[in-house]
């Protein structure tokens, strides 16, 4: 590249120097003579030695064209070849990366890219690159294990309905016609319940084509008195629940906000124990925080809480409640509203789970 640009230079002064020794632009002129021609002069005019330094001077500008031309194009040919080796052993790397991204798949997305080397912008570029790989693989993998147990949870309430259906209500009698009916409510319930969390999740992941202010406030006092005048069946009685709120204001969905709150405090009241307590306190700067008093629960094990059909350690409950997405929802529409969600277990038992929004 150097080359390329020294030779233009370097032709550019030799015609400036053959353009100023042709006009005689120059005041001074210098006029060089071989010793023959100088000898006998006498019998040379002024005419004739003036015609021979012009005819030598005009030779030496020929000599110095062809010269000059050789050299340039030997350097144009040099600097030519030198950039077309220097150009391919430095876009090597963008063709490797390139026909990697040509051919990832789903079916090769455990591929990386190596790239030897310094650590420059090319291997910037490739480890980007693989990052990139590494998220993809992880959200291909949790779509396979999601759509294999959505199916395993989708064929057990179909299951029992095609059961109850050949075996109990064919021999069923006139008096135990309710109760099979009550059966068949129940599988009924749950395939719903299913059907509706599995559809709630899919919109959450799609994230929030708009975002309104929302009222953080006037929705958890809604959900909290709701979820005690309607407390969820089959969880334990006597329950207390205690509501702290300062008003907050967040932008986002005000249905999916609703529904992120409505599950956590449902399943505070779900897990616990007769007589236990649950808190809901939302913060000055978007913190909602849902405490509950029950079961201990392992903390190597709250992580998976919020996986897809995780049930936790009370699986009857859950079974006959819930189908297991609660916490799967809730960290995914805290996610699309640019929040964070964490939950940790509580010595004494429980569970005690934090959303962040950012509030305006």
């Amino acid at each position: 590249m150097v080359l390329l640009l020294f030779g233009p230079n370097m032709a550019g002064s030799a015609e400036v120097i053959i353009r100023d020794a042709v006009s005689g632009e120059r005041k001074t002129s210098v006029t060089v003579l071989p010793k023959e021609a100088l000898q006998g002069s006498a019998a040379l005019t002024p005419t004739q030695i003036k015609s021979l330094a012009q005819a030598i001077q005009a030779d030496a500008q020929a000599q110095f064209f062809v010269v000059s031309a050789i050299a340039v194009s030997v350097m144009v040919l040099f600097a030519s070849v030198v950039g077309w080796w220097v150009a391919g052993r430095v876009l090597r790397p963008l063709h490797a990366i390139t026909a990697q991204a040509r051919s990832m798949s789903a079916r090769n997305i455990h591929d990386r890219i190596v790239i030897d080397g310094p650590a420059d912008e090319l291997r910037d570029l490739a480890d980007t690159f693989n990052g990139m790989l590494d998220r993809l693989d992880r959200a291909f993998t949790s779509q396979r294990r999601f759509v294999a147990d959505a199916s395993h949870e989708l064929r057990t309430p179909l299951a029992i309905e095609r059961a109850i259906m050949q075996v109990r209500l064919s021999n069923a009698t006139p008096q135990q016609i309710v109760g099979v009916r009550e059966e068949l409510l129940a599988a009924n319930r749950r395939l719903d319940l299913l059907l509706e969390g599995l559809l709630l999740l899919a919109r959450s992941d799609n994230g929030l084509p708009e975002r309104h202010p929302v009222d953080l406030a006037a929705v958890a006092d809604r959900v909290v008195h709701s979820a005690l005048v309607n407390a969820p069946p089959g969880g334990p009685g006597g329950l207390q629940g205690q509501l702290t709120t300062v008003p907050v204001t967040v932008l986002g969905d005000e249905v999916l906000l609703t529904q992120l709150l409505d599950n956590l405090v449902r399943n505070a009241m779900l897990y616990n124990v007769p007589n236990g307590w649950f808190t809901v306190t939302l913060a000055a700067d978007g913190t909602v925080t849902v405490a509950n008093s029950g079961p201990l629960v392992l903390p190597d094990t709250v992580d998976s809480l919020f996986e897809p059909f995780h049930r936790g350690a009370n699986k009857r409950l859950a079974s006959a409640n819930g189908a297991g997405l609660g916490l799967a929802i809730v960290r995914s529409i805290a996610e699309a509203h640019d929040g964070t969600v964490t939950a940790a277990s509580r010595p004494s038992g429980g569970l005690e789970v934090t959303a962040r929004f950012p509030h305006l």
